[in-house]
C-alpha cells in the first residue's frame, strides 16, 4: 500500500493561538424569556446556573413590577436582565472589566431595556453610593476568590428598602450568626454544587 503523502511544511506549522470561547446562557422568564446572553470566557466569570437563577425568581416573585434593583458585580448580566425582563422599574448593572461592561451595553441596547443602566465601576461603591433605602433588591455574585463579599454585605442594609431583598452567591454559607454584624438574616438558603444561594433581609430593629 503506498503511503500517504505528506506536506513537508506540515510539521512546521505554529499551533494557532487560542481564540477566546464565548458561550451563550438564556434567560428564563418574563418578557425576554429564551433570548440569549453572551458569556465571554474570562477568569472569575460564573453565570448563575438556571437551576440557581429560576429558584431565586420563585423567591423573589415572578413579578417584579416596580422594584428598583442594583446588580453589583453583573458579569454576564444574567441577574439583572432576569429582573428586567420580570418587569422590574429600574436595574443598574455594575461592572469593573471594561470588555463585560461593554458587553452588557450592547446587549442593554439589543434588548431596547429602557429600565437598565450599565455603569461601569465598583459593586461596593456603587451599594455604599446608593440613597438610603432606595434599593428594592440588590445582587451581590462577586467572583468567589475575590475579597468583596464583607465589605458588599456591610453596605446594603442602609441601602436597602425596609422590605428590600439581598441575593447573595457565594462559596460557602453564611449563617445569621455571620451576618448579624452587617444587619441582615437569612430568609433562604439553597446549595447547588459549589454554589450557596441566599436570599437576605434586613434584621429587625
Amino acid at each position: 500500500m503506498k503511503a500517504k503523502a505528506t506536506s513537508p511544511n506540515a510539521a512546521k506549522r505554529p499551533p494557532r493561538p487560542r481564540a477566546a470561547q464565548t458561550h451563550e446562557i438564556r434567560i428564563i422568564g418574563g418578557l425576554w424569556k429564551r433570548t440569549k446572553l453572551k458569556v465571554a470566557d474570562k477568569p472569575g466569570l460564573r453565570p448563575t446556573p438556571d437551576r440557581v437563577r429560576e429558584t431565586v425568581f420563585n423567591w423573589l416573585g415572578q413579578d417584579l413590577s416596580g422594584l428598583r434593583c442594583l446588580d453589583a458585580f453583573a458579569g454576564t448580566g444574567a441577574l439583572g436582565f432576569e429582573a428586567a425582563s420580570r418587569g422590574a422599574q429600574e436595574v443598574q448593572l455594575v461592572e469593573y472589566d471594561s470588555a463585560l461592561a461593554d458587553q452588557l451595553k450592547k446587549t442593554q441596547a439589543q434588548l431596547q431595556a429602557s429600565a437598565v443602566h450599565v455603569v461601569r465601576g465598583d459593586g461596593v461603591s456603587a451599594i455604599r453610593q446608593a440613597a438610603p433605602g432606595s434599593l428594592d433588591v440588590i445582587f451581590i455574585d462577586p467572583p468567589f476568590d475575590a475579597p468583596l463579599f464583607e465589605p458588599a454585605l456591610g453596605a446594603c442594609a442602609r441601602a436597602l428598602a425596609p422590605e428590600g431583598w439581598v441575593y447573595l452567591e457565594a462559596p460557602s454559607a453564611y449563617t445569621d450568626e455571620l451576618l448579624t454584624a452587617v444587619g441582615l438574616t437569612v430568609h433562604r438558603h439553597l446549595k447547588a454544587g459549589a454554589v450557596h444561594a441566599h436570599l437576605l433581609k434586613r434584621s429587625a430593629a
